[in-house]
């Protein structure tokens, strides 16, 4: 099946505030990220604060373009489009959903306004048509009809944040990013948007991709998890294997932070410094923090590797074996081998090259 998006070694890098007084520093906010999206499946997308999470998904929807690297959205080259054809295949074929909808969303007009502004832009039937489509998409997000001459001010975090679905959905797009959809919201409304989101990609057969801090979350929504640290996508796996089957020493860190109620357990301790996306570490970008990382680590990124399970693949020189309890590497982690000590973050690194 041929993938909705892909990325092929993109990369981006920003220009920061800081610096000297002639050269501003470069942020690396991504890295060689490679990674298909397939016609209705999920795919989650983990990691700390600052990973690259975001500018992953505006990269997906070609609202950012990659320093290098290539977007391929149905097969074809988004950025070697002429602009006005890209704008057309970008607005018809991808929906954002953002974070925070009170932010998101134009306060000055009104629900239907927001809902019926795609279709006005791309030109989308009869007036008569786009007010149909208006109803339809309100209906479809479970919002009263009621409310579509009412501003976003006069509603509810959760009925914000069901406009902005909806307007997402408003060109029937191949593709939905929804972009920590539910941190701005209260925590009885969180489920009502994620069931949404799940029910709807069900119906349309959209390709979603749910970036979140909710690990566990992204976990029980997606077919597929991407773990994320400092720009790099560092492993890609099946949904149901993330937990005790994880190869990369941070994938399983991630998930020990957040155990289950039933089997509770320490999070795998995680020392050493936290380095910028600014001065990147040479080698794994991990391995300032890595209880596993040896002298290797700290001179080439490894490619990646392929286990046992199909669609799962990781980039570590020393992975954790299969199905290794958490309780156990708590234990390892703790007392760190003596290897570790040439894992400290030197000053004048570069980034890291690939092998």
């Amino acid at each position: 099946m041929n993938p909705v998006v892909e990325l092929s070694g993109a990369h981006v890098v920003h220009k920061a505030r800081s610096g000297g007084l002639f050269t501003r520093d470069k942020v690396y906010a991504l890295t060689g990220a490679d990674l298909c999206v397939a016609p209705g499946e999920t795919v989650g997308v983990v990691g700390e604060s600052g990973c690259g999470k975001s500018t992953l998904a505006k990269v997906l929807v070609g609202v950012e373009r990659p320093t290098s690297g290539a977007v391929l959205f149905r097969g074809r080259d988004l950025w070697s489009m002429p602009p006005a054809e890209r704008r057309s295949v970008v607005g018809a074929g991808t929906g954002m959903v953002f974070q925070d909808p009170s932010t998101a969303l134009n306060r000055r007009l009104t629900v239907r306004r927001i809902l019926r502004d795609p279709l006005d832009v791309h030109g989308r039937g009869t007036r008569a048509q786009r007010e149909e489509r208006v109803r339809e998409l309100m209906s479809l997000v479970g919002l009263p009809r009621a409310l579509a001459d009412g501003l976003p001010g006069r509603l509810s975090g959760g009925q914000r944040q069901r406009v902005a679905v909806a307007r997402a959905l408003a060109l029937e797009p191949d593709l939905v990013v929804a972009d920590e959809p539910t941190s701005a919201l209260d925590v009885s409304v969180r489920a009502q948007i994620l069931n949404l989101l799940l029910d709807l990609k069900e119906r349309l057969g959209l390709a979603l991709v749910f970036v979140s801090h909710d690990i566990q979350t992204v976990r029980r929504m997606s077919d597929r998890v991407v773990t994320m640290y400092l720009g790099r996508i560092v492993e890609e796996a099946p949904a149901a294997r993330v937990t005790d089957h994880a190869r990369h020493p941070y994938t399983r860190a991630l998930f020990s932070a957040t155990p289950g109620l039933l089997d509770p357990l320490d999070a795998i301790p995680l020392a050493g410094p936290v380095p910028t996306a600014t001065r990147p570490p040479s080698g794994c970008p991990f391995r300032t923090r890595c209880w596993r990382a040896d002298s290797v680590c700290a001179t080439v990124m490894p490619d990646f590797s392929g286990a046992s399970a199909a669609g799962h693949r990781f980039r570590c020189h020393h992975p954790v074996e299969e199905g290794v309890p958490t309780r156990d590497l708590v234990r390892q982690a703790a007392a760190p081998s003596p290897a570790t000590a040439t894992a400290e973050l030197l000053p004048d690194q570069k980034p890291a090259r690939e092998h």
